[in-house]
């Protein structure tokens, strides 16, 4: 597998993590300890401290730009541009998804907000970066195989 490739399974990882320890954990203890019923979860009202307020919103925050990430690497892939670039950008992503995360958990402070919004911001010029690199490559190749008939 490429790096993007290996660093697209650790986002979806990640998401499932921050899902499964975050909001399974906190849900399943009160289940089985009989302090909440399977259906006192809804999903359009707050409920739970703000701990597990911010896990929720940070879980659902990754489920919103997995898939972004995974069209920027299937594009990648399909187009066979597999560079020391794209494989730096793609770790970017992930890293700065993962500080982000720990940062929403920490707390919800103006502070920590803008510093989750500087990791959010990283991603998102990785995310410009790596689609505007493959588009590039890939309007290049073609505009060379135009040029020089060679399709």
């Amino acid at each position: 597998m490429s790096v993007p490739v290996w660093m697209l399974l650790a986002f979806a990882v990640w998401t499932l993590s921050i899902m499964a320890i975050g909001v399974g954990l906190h849900r399943w203890s009160l289940i089985l300890t009989g302090r909440a019923e399977l259906n006192q979860f809804p999903a359009d009202e707050a409920h739970g401290p703000p701990l597990y307020r911010r896990i929720m919103r940070a879980h659902a925050n990754c489920v919103e730009n997995l898939p972004v990430f995974a069209a920027i690497v299937f594009a990648a892939e399909s187009s066979g541009a597999r560079t020391p670039i794209l494989d730096w950008l793609s770790v970017t992503v992930v890293v700065a998804r993962v500080l982000q995360t720990t940062t929403h958990l920490t707390s919800g402070s103006n502070t920590a907000v803008g510093i989750r919004f500087s990791f959010f911001t990283v991603q998102l010029v990785a995310f410009f970066w790596m689609a505007g690199y493959v588009a590039m490559r890939d309007v290049n190749a073609l505009t060379l195989s135009v040029v020089y008939g060679s399709a």
